[in-house]
């Protein structure tokens, strides 16, 4: 194909210089033919490609090939037939002869002609679109997959992002709660996929039976909900779409952090930082449109964002929740009790009271201790005291070996006693606290219960301990001598000499 500047030339030399095609031809050492279709269109034709297809061929076929292409429409996408397939059965089933290109071009054509249209939308302010999405991340240096909740606001195009290790209910309701408190209000309603976390059960008629979490989390907050219809995520394509800009763009490269908490304070500030962009057609950022939204007012108390359950403390001092095990003091004894499981702990009551805090555990027939529960059953039972599972891991300074070392070698079995006693001043005292007094306490030979006690209480008071008197030069030491026994008999003896018969 010629370029529209030898069009020009060509036609130039015809109309105005009065040149012949035949003269124009060798001057430009073309073919009169070219010359000829140069002279009748001003600039170069788009290229027409002459079907070379056998369409014929393919005609008594199509019907057939349509019936699949529409049933294909029902099945999941990886078990669809391939252009490829149609035609290996077309050539098996039906006798096709034609080319494999020509089922290509009409397979792909009526593809394209059966992709949905969409009508666009204007969102007002207060709606909202809410939806999970997956990662990897690294965790305390393992890496695990992320399930984050996003929410949306449509009309601002502002956005929320936070972690999960798994997705739950109890995420599912906390990254309400956080999304709410980050925007400063309750949008009036929010578009959903058909998550099972929110929807027992699709019915007729596009309702839904929803669970009982989800109807409690939407009372306390009073926003109206919506959700997409079935195999129909388009409908909530902004949220789909910023799940795919959240990990792209606030989780490229692989997130590294310590804990979720840290890892979350990172997808925050990524959240903030994306309100100070201009999206396209607007020309405001997304922090000035995130000042137009509306909002229902937020409750004064937030709803409790976990899983209550009923449990029985075991012959061991544990409790069961979600397949895992946690620890509670055994001093409380078989008692029934109530577990609340949120997406970062797992809290036990008693009575009213919480006897137990553990960090969540996402692994299965796993157990979790915490050494203090154990100390005043292993203070009557000493002697389980090397082999006690809920000590095991349990990793202390130096300093508290030392001790243990010097009472065992004083009063043997009454100093392993007397060293778990000295552990349940954790209870009340902090690692630290009790470190430097066991640290005093050596430094003063002065290696007890009572003294470290007597250290920890001085420490917290800022007060000096006064357990030597070496800093008090002025105040005379008296010294006691070492009992003799030798005159204690001498006595006994000389009684029964002078004893009358």
């Amino acid at each position: 194909m010629y370029n529209v500047e030898t069009y020009a030339v060509a036609r130039l030399a015809y109309y105005k210089e009065g040149k012949s095609q035949r003269q124009i031809a060798l001057e430009l050492g073309l073919d009169r033919k070219t010359i000829r279709k140069m002279i009748e269109e001003s600039a170069p034709p788009g290229y027409k490609r002459k079907s070379t297809h056998s369409e014929p061929k393919l005609g008594q076929h199509k019907e057939w090939i349509d019936e699949i292409l529409e049933s294909d429409k029902k099945i999941h996408r990886k078990q669809r037939h391939t252009a490829m397939r149609i035609y290996h059965r077309l050539v098996e089933e039906r006798g096709y002869d034609g080319k494999y290109t020509i089922l290509r071009c009409y397979v792909a054509k009526h593809r394209l002609k059966s992709k949905e249209m969409f009508v666009p939308l204007e969102h007002e302010p207060g709606m909202a679109q809410a939806d999970f999405g997956e990662a990897g991340v690294i965790i305390g240096g393992v890496k695990v997959l992320a399930h984050f909740f996003v929410v949306q606001l449509p009309f601002s195009d502002a956005v929320f992002v936070k972690a999960y290790p798994a997705e739950n209910t109890e995420s599912f309701c906390d990254g309400h709660i956080s999304a709410f408190i980050f925007f400063g209000g309750v949008p009036y309603r929010i578009l959903y996929d058909n998550t099972t976390i929110a929807v027992k059960k699709i019915l007729e008629h596009g309702l839904r039976d929803k669970t009982t979490s989800f109807i409690a989390l939407q009372s306390h907050y009073l926003f109206t909900s919506a959700f997409a219809s079935v195999a129909r995520g388009n409908e909530k394509g902004g949220v789909e779409n910023l799940v795919g800009y959240a990990r792209r763009n606030f989780m490229v490269p692989i997130p590294n952090f310590e804990s979720f908490e840290a890892l979350n304070i990172h997808l925050s500030n990524c959240s903030r930082k994306r309100e100070t962009t201009i999206c396209r057609g607007h020309t405001e950022t997304v922090g000035q449109r995130l000042l137009k939204e509306a909002y229902l007012p937020m409750p004064g108390v937030h709803y409790e964002a976990c899983r209550l359950q009923a449990g029985t403390i075991t012959s061991q001092g544990l409790v069961r929740f979600q397949n895992n095990d946690y620890s509670v003091p055994t001093k409380i004894g078989r008692q029934k009790v109530w577990i609340k499981g949120y997406h970062d702990r797992v809290v036990i009551i008693f009575e009213n009271r919480i006897i137990a805090t553990h960090a969540r555990n996402y692994g299965n027939e796993e157990v979790t201790f915490n050494p203090l529960h154990y100390l005043e059953l292993l203070e009557r039972k000493a002697g389980a005291f090397e082999q006690a599972a809920p000590l095991k891991g349990w990793i202390l300074p130096p300093v508290f070996k030392q001790i243990h070392d010097t009472l065992v070698r004083k009063d043997g079995k009454e100093g392993i006693r007397e060293y778990i006693r000295i552990l349940q001043y954790l209870e009340n005292y902090s690692e630290k606290q009790l470190q430097k007094a066991l640290e005093q306490s050596i430094h003063l030979s002065a290696v007890s219960e009572d003294a470290i006690l007597h250290l920890l209480k001085r420490n917290l008071d800022q007060k000096a301990p006064n357990l030597a008197l070496i800093n008090y030069p002025n105040i005379p030491i008296v010294l006691v001598a070492p009992t003799n026994l030798d005159a204690y008999k001498q006595l006994l003896l000389s009684e029964v000499r002078e004893a009358p018969l």
